[in-house]
């Protein structure tokens, strides 16, 4: 099994709690897509593609959750 380099046009953010996870972001121009990826270690566990205009509504979303957190509102963490 072949792990994917981190992505030239986009960004890696480490797990706050588990040390070998993370979530890879990569922007693919050439097939206008964005894609969140969930990374295990060296194992991708599973990818959202995105469409460019997807972004608004993820970062609203991000923007919203992370008030809810500031406010000290009680935010249940859910595994998948």
């Amino acid at each position: 099994m072949r792990t994917s380099p981190a992505p030239t046009r986009g960004a890696v953010i480490a797990d706050r709690d588990r040390p070998a996870r993370a979530l890879r972001i990569s922007a693919h121009p050439e097939v206008g897509l964005i894609v969140l990826s969930i990374w295990d270690g060296a194992r991708c566990v599973t990818t959202v593609r995105l469409a460019p205009q997807d972004v608004p509504d993820v970062l609203k979303a991000l923007s919203a959750a992370s008030v809810i957190t500031a406010t000290g509102a009680v935010v249940a963490a859910t595994a998948c």
